[in-house]
């Protein structure tokens, strides 16, 4: 089975304390591996008095990244605060994960990628250019930098091999 992104309805204002007792049961129970990443979507805004401060964008939900099997929707459907997944028709349906447009959307405008740039790009990949100039060609991994969330690609340019950073927000794997 592959990692996907799934929505999780939270009870309004809890949602970031529904992400810290999700991602300690994940640790308690050994679940780590199925249970990756759990993301509050917000965005900063700038108030009227010129504060930053930060917005949900989806208040009452959250973004759980893991690998679907009964053990791990399990932990997630009984977290204290979760009321349970969207895309799921209930009567014990696994839910639908979203799409991974979906997901570059709503992680792209909070400055994240649904890739995992550490443990996901490695130099020497070959990699889908999804958005941006480049968009609908393939490359390979020559570098990342991953400080900055940018890769180098080589991509064939009129039958030139050229090398063009990249935002992870960018790519896709091939």
């Amino acid at each position: 089975m592959e990692k996907q992104w799934y929505v999780v309805n939270t009870y309004s204002g809890h949602e970031n304390k529904v992400k810290e007792k999700l991602e300690m049961r994940a640790s308690s129970m050994g679940m780590e591996d199925y249970i990756l990443r759990v993301v509050v979507p917000e965005e900063t805004v700038i108030d009227a008095n010129g504060k930053e401060k930060k917005v949900k964008l989806f208040p009452g939900y959250i973004l759980v990244e893991m690998v679907m099997t009964d053990e791990a929707w399990f932990i997630v459907r009984n977290t204290p605060g979760v009321t349970g997944f969207i895309g799921s028709s209930g009567k014990g349906a696994k839910p639908f994960p979203l799409t991974p447009a979906e997901v570059d959307k709503i992680l792209g405008s909070m400055g994240m990628s649904r890739l995992d740039a550490e443990n996901d790009l490695k130099e020497g990949e070959k990699v889908k250019v999804i958005s941006g100039p480049f968009e609908g060609m393939y490359g390979v991994i020559k570098s990342v930098n991953l400080k900055e969330a940018k890769l180098e690609v080589s991509i064939d340019l009129f039958g030139q091999e050229t090398t063009v950073e990249l935002e992870l927000s960018q790519i896709t794997k091939a």
